[in-house]
């Protein structure tokens, strides 16, 4: 049966609710390692492994965006300021970057951004060492430096201005700097003045710090300047906040005119033209890595013409503009001992090598993904050849890679030391929990079980997903719960939590009689069952685990629809593919045709529809709440963009609507208010014809929302 951990499985193979689980996880364990990097100096895991940690949550929420929680890692930036330092609010939120990790990354990134800027032209990116140290902002008023911030959770930081001003490379005047000049950089300590400190340390009985950086930030962080003072810091200038005039039009001007200011700056930033020239100086200065005298852990690439960043504007924590192109880590040898089959809650058959523990960048390492049945056999998702066509066999010598996945790879085999009577592993073809055919779809990499209801991988997970934190959230009635009342055959279905008390709160067999339960535990289960009988018309629908439906898209689906008997009978009426129903679905903002059948198959499958109907007959469920009103001239309204845009892209365009109060959908129904149409508008702009929708021109768009 699949366990509570999921983190050996691969993204691509993992179901919705072990998806769900795995960012529960992940969002405690970031939360931490920000605690104890930004806020106690004190890192606890690797920067590799903390990037593998933000990278498979960021792989998971691409997969399944609708999964994203409240309290996602992606939407934040560093960790809270310390009780020991008064509080500063930056003007200006100190963001942090997204990260690539390879030549291919770069390349997307470079893509991306043309394409968001509806360019095809190359352009020109700055790039420059990424210092591994701990970021701070220099507030600078008529030239005086009057505060220095660090990052904190990047809207609020911890004030150090003291302890800056003993920093030699801070300047505590400028002439010739704009009335308010906020000057973003990275304090760091160099590798000799390190091994120096960590010497006196040693002497004076001291614990010495784990790495430059460590040092870097516990000195800065230190309430008695003093001690500041007598810890050899630096700081290196790049970037900027809070601006009263300009530095410059470019990224690279604005270095320059910080230099001039008498700020220190990195003498290996670039302008590159474009992503050859970018990967080029990346390899440049990673040769150099060795010798610089300080840390860096990548290279930062930033669009250079300022006016650009503009438009291109910034995600929830990092900029459009910019990103850091990380060095990889490290690879290790092990023998790889066994390869185990989990079952996820789709069914999803996924193999785990079991290894001979080994070290890769500071973890033990025993477990490592396999991804599926042909990435054993040596095959690409294509077919084609990988590691050379050799395939994975228990017994073998292999290689172990850590970087972008908090999983570990299998990235080759060593032939030369295969065993003698090591077979090629035969993939199975049954469900190892129920027995059951487990089938490979076409073009899917993943073999599933059919056995649905009666795999106890399966049943348990569904049951799982539904007292999940984002679904029915009963307090008392976690994973291990349901787990212990469905072996017992207390719960088979959704339903059957709803008459616990009628079946088990009297008689012969009751709650309180269980080991580990009681009187008062047993009733205040009862008592939490009871509470959600009244439940909110999105949890519902989320908890009802429909594959491709998660906690967003859940929320679209109850905000349109509003009530549980509209959702119902629009679900009941719908027919895959055809029909007003299916269109007003699909019309939805956020819900494809791949979603929108999902949906509609549940309420037309016999026996799924039954338990749906059986659990509904216990709740009260709660009409969604209005949207928030705003006040534009397109708040409220539906609107298409069809043909070509020239004058913003199609995502500028979308976000301005959305930003604006306007729904988005991505076809026209009698239920458009507006349909903008650009040069090659085709079928779109022949139904809203048809339809009588009012339809408009970008210009007509641009001034209609005020930016002509």
């Amino acid at each position: 049966m699949a366990g509570e951990d999921h983190s050996d499985i691969e993204v691509a193979a993992l179901g919705e609710d072990e998806a769900r689980a795995e960012l529960a996880r992940l969002a405690t364990a970031i939360a931490r390692a920000n605690r104890a990097y930004h806020a106690e100096d004190a890192p606890e895991i690797s920067d590799a492994d903390y990037d593998a940690l933000k990278r498979r949550n960021a792989a998971i929420e691409a997969r399944f965006p609708a999964l994203k929680r409240d309290d996602s890692p992606s939407e934040q930036v560093g960790a809270a300021a310390s009780e020991g330092f008064a509080k500063v609010r930056h003007a200006v939120r100190m963001l942090s970057l997204g990260n690539a990790f390879s030549d291919h990354d770069v390349e997307d990134f470079d893509r991306s951004v043309r394409k968001y800027l509806g360019r095809e032209e190359p352009l020109t990116y700055t790039a420059e060492p990424k210092i591994d140290g701990l970021s701070l902002s220099l507030r600078y008023e008529g030239g005086a430096l009057v505060q220095a911030a660090t990052r904190g959770d990047g809207a609020v930081g911890e004030n150090v201005t003291a302890n800056a001003r003993t920093i030699g490379d801070i300047p505590h005047q400028l002439t010739g700097a704009p009335e308010v000049l906020e000057v973003r950089g990275e304090v760091y300590m160099s590798h000799a003045d390190f091994s120096t400190l960590n010497t006196r340390q040693a002497e004076a009985g001291a614990k010495p710090f784990a790495n430059p950086r460590n040092a870097a930030a516990g000195s800065l962080r230190q309430l008695d300047p003093e001690i500041t003072r007598a810890r050899p810091l630096k700081f290196f200038a790049y970037a900027w906040g809070a601006l009263s005039a300009p530095l410059s039009k470019t990224q690279m001007g604005a270095i320059e005119k910080l230099e001039s200011l008498g700020f220190s700056v990195n003498p290996l930033t670039r302008n590159c033209d474009g992503p050859a020239a970018m990967i080029a100086h990346y390899h440049s200065i990673e040769a150099q890595r060795a010798t610089l005298g300080y840390d860096i852990d990548g290279v930062v690439y930033k669009v250079d013409e300022l006016a650009l960043q503009r438009r291109l504007g910034f995600r929830s924590t990092t900029p459009r503009w910019a990103i850091a192109h990380k060095f990889p880590a490290e690879l290790a040898w092990t023998r790889l001992e066994a390869i185990d089959i989990q079952v996820g809650r789709t069914g999803a058959l996924s193999p785990v090598a079991r290894l001979s523990p080994v070290t890769v960048g500071g973890v033990v390492v025993s477990n490592a993904t396999l991804h599926n049945e042909d990435y054993i056999a040596g095959r690409g998702a294509n077919g084609e050849e990988i590691r050379g066509g050799k395939d994975i066999r228990e017994g073998d010598w292999v290689q172990v890679y850590r970087a972008g996945d908090v999983i570990p790879k299998v990235a080759d085999v060593d032939l030369s030391k295969r065993p003698g009577n090591a077979k090629p592993y035969a993939f199975p073809t049954t469900c190892p929990e129920c027995g059951s055919d487990a089938v490979r779809e076409h073009g899917d990499a993943v073999r599933r079980c059919t056995g649905g209801i009666i795999c106890p991988a399966q049943i348990v997970e569904k049951l799982k997903h539904f007292v999940s934190r984002a679904a029915f959230d009963i307090d008392g009635l976690g994973a291990k719960q349901v787990e212990q009342f469905f072996n017992d055959g207390w719960i088979k279905e959704p339903a059957d939590i709803f008459r616990l008390q009628e079946r088990y709160g009297r008689g012969m067999q009751q709650l309180k009689n269980r080991e580990g339960w009681g009187d008062k535990s047993a009733q205040k289960l009862f008592d939490a069952i009871e509470a959600r009988r009244s439940i909110a018309l999105s949890r519902v629908i989320f908890a009802l685990g429909i594959r491709h439906v998660g906690e967003a898209s859940a929320g679209l689906l109850a905000a349109h629809y509003g009530s549980w008997a509209a959702f119902e009978q629009a679900m009941t009426n719908a027919t895959v593919g055809q029909g007003s129903e299916w269109d007003d679905l699909v019309g939805i903002d956020g819900v494809g045709a791949v979603m929108a059948a999902s949906v509609v198959t549940a309420f037309h499958q016999a026996a799924e529809r039954a338990s749906i109907d059986r659990l509904v007959a216990e709740l009260t469920i709660e009409d969604a709440a209005p949207a928030r009103d705003i006040d534009s001239p397109v708040a409220g309204k539906t609107v298409v963009f069809t043909g070509t845009l020239e004058k913003m892209s199609r995502a500028e365009a979308k976000a301005r609507a959305e930003a604006m109060g306007a729904k988005v959908s991505g076809s026209v129904s009698s239920k458009t208010d507006l349909v903008v149409a650009g040069p090659g508008a085709g079928s779109k702009a022949k139904k809203a014809a048809d339809l009588g929708i009012e339809t408009i021109d970008e210009d007509a768009w641009l001034a209609l929302i005020g930016e002509a």
